[in-house]
């Protein structure tokens, strides 16, 4: 399998670069800069793309990496810091000065191979405060700004490139075709990397490596859990068994959607346990989200304990890893199936040998791709992403039945409102929050003191960062006015128009 190696020296957008090699059909690779030059030498990579970073490269605490990298007869693109690096390692001169941020115009070569089909004067996003103010032997300048004289250089006879700009974010209009340039002009890939493919192959491979074993997958009905144990059904069928906890913090009837998909639809072996009484008695009277969260987490190990114990011995254990958890938390090299023994933090005492991952390597939009393939539902496959402690941290302050039946109808509202305005694709993630503040207002002939909604929607590509969505004034006020009239309680709703930074997404 062809594949781009994305060296990260620490900037902040190595998943959005890594995501769009893999939108072009090729897939890639993020590693740390401390991944040694013999693990790059024999990875069978077709190219390398050095990402961006906080720091200078002629500092003394830089990230810098060896240069028998560029000895190593690979083609390279550098981006932002990656140039510079590459520039100060063989050759050139990296100063202080010449800052740029946002957008700028860019005066590019359209006779370079990075920027075939591509206009003498267009637009880049930049972010930068030292610049190469001298290029290496045997390269060119192939594009410029006002402010810096080399935007871009190439070395044609060691397939070389750098840019100053960021090509893999969308305020760079045609960065999408620059890095489709650098990955098929000059790394020669064919793109062969598609979910298609990778769904038969994984079937296949989980049908040899698992046989008629027993497979136990914790199920908690979000996108990645329930894909991972569609992919596992599709290879092992009935040797499959899907423990699906309700802790009663999901959104409105999402745990009968869970039973009735997987059982109705699927005839997935699955045991639902109903145990919101369980996590409500332990949740009385907290109001930090942080106890919140570890009694939610240490519950569920509880309840899943006590189910898995009834079933005995499994051989493997399913786990919804994805690769941003992967890159995100330092665990290594993907793979599809990974010897563990703990998983999450579930209990020792849960007999299996090996964790299985199938989708260890996909990204979230692959594995919405994925379970496109398998023909699940675009009501599952397009869920609105959640927290692991569900509504629990959207409700501000403690928790009680009034407030959770509350949250549960005015957040339906909300999305119901979206989705019938045809605008919930086009939004990254939408929901409502009950604050913890009560205010006057009133209703008919009285007044009454009542708690307020603020509800959240933002628009992001990656989510380390976001924007807030501009919904139509029309589809707030009639979810406002739905939400007001329909659920008891609430007479006042707020829209946070806040982006990410300085604000988190959610509100806990």
């Amino acid at each position: 399998m062809e594949k781009i190696l994305v060296l990260d020296f620490g900037g902040q957008y190595n998943q959005l670069i890594a995501r769009r090699v893999r939108e072009n059909n090729v897939y890639s690779e993020v590693r740390p800069y401390t991944t040694s030059i013999e693990d790059i030498r024999n990875g069978g990579y077709k190219g390398i793309i050095l990402t961006g970073g906080p720091k200078s490269v002629y500092s003394a605490n830089a990230a810098l990496y060896d240069k028998a990298l560029f000895e190593l007869g690979i083609p390279i693109l550098g981006i932002c810091y990656g140039a510079q690096l590459m520039a100060h390692t063989i050759g050139g001169v990296v100063e202080v000065g010449h800052s740029e941020y946002g957008k700028v115009g860019l005066s590019v070569d359209s006779a370079s191979l990075l920027f075939e089909g591509i206009d003498a004067h267009t637009t880049c996003w930049m972010s930068h405060t030292d610049y190469i103010n001298q290029i290496p032997l045997g390269f060119r300048i192939i594009a410029k700004t006002d402010d810096c004289p080399v935007a871009a250089m190439e070395n044609i006879s060691r397939n070389f490139y750098a840019v100053q700009f960021h090509p893999e974010v969308m305020h760079t209009p045609l960065g999408f075709k620059m890095l489709h340039n650098f990955i098929y002009n000059v790394c020669g890939c064919l793109g062969e990397w598609t979910m298609s493919s990778f769904t038969v192959r994984t079937i296949e491979n989980l049908k040899e490596k698992i046989g008629d074993r027993k497979v136990l997958c914790a199920l908690s009905g979000g996108v990645d859990s329930s894909v991972a144990a569609v992919l596992l059904h599709k290879a092992v069928g009935d040797n499959l068994v899907c423990i699906f906890v309700d802790h009663g913090l999901l959104r409105k009837d999402e745990g009968k959607q869970v039973e009735e998909l997987f059982r109705g639809v699927y005839d997935i072996n699955l045991i639902a346990v109903d145990a919101k009484e369980q996590f409500m008695s332990k949740l009385a009277g907290v109001s930090d989200p942080e106890k919140k969260r570890k009694i939610i987490g240490e519950e569920f190990i509880r309840v899943f304990e006590a189910e898995a114990r009834k079933i005995g011995k499994v051989d493997f254990l399913v786990q919804g890893t994805i690769y941003p958890d992967v890159i995100e938390s330092g665990i290594g090299d993907a793979a599809l199936i990974k010897s563990h023994h703990n998983v999450g933090g579930l209990p020792d005492c849960i007999d299996f040998e090996e964790i299985v991952e199938p989708l260890r390597d996909l990204f979230k939009d692959e594995v919405r791709k994925v379970g496109l393939e398998l023909g699940m539902p675009e009501s599952m496959v397009y869920r609105q992403p959640f927290p692991g402690p569900g509504l629990a941290v959207r409700i501000i302050g403690d928790i009680t039945e009034e407030k959770l039946t509350l949250l549960k109808d005015a957040d339906f509202i909300f999305r119901d409102e979206v989705a019938k305005a045809g605008i919930d694709r086009e939004i990254g993630q939408y929901f409502a929050v009950l604050t913890d503040m009560k205010s006057v207002g009133v209703m008919g002939d009285g007044r009454t003191y009542d708690y307020t909604v603020a509800l959240r929607a933002v628009t992001t590509s990656d989510f380390m960062t976001a924007d807030w969505a501009r919904i139509p004034f029309e589809v707030l006020d009639s979810a406002s006015r739905r939400i007001v009239n329909e659920v008891s309680g609430v007479n006042r709703i707020v829209y946070d128009i806040t982006s990410k930074p300085p604000a988190t997404i959610e509100w806990e």
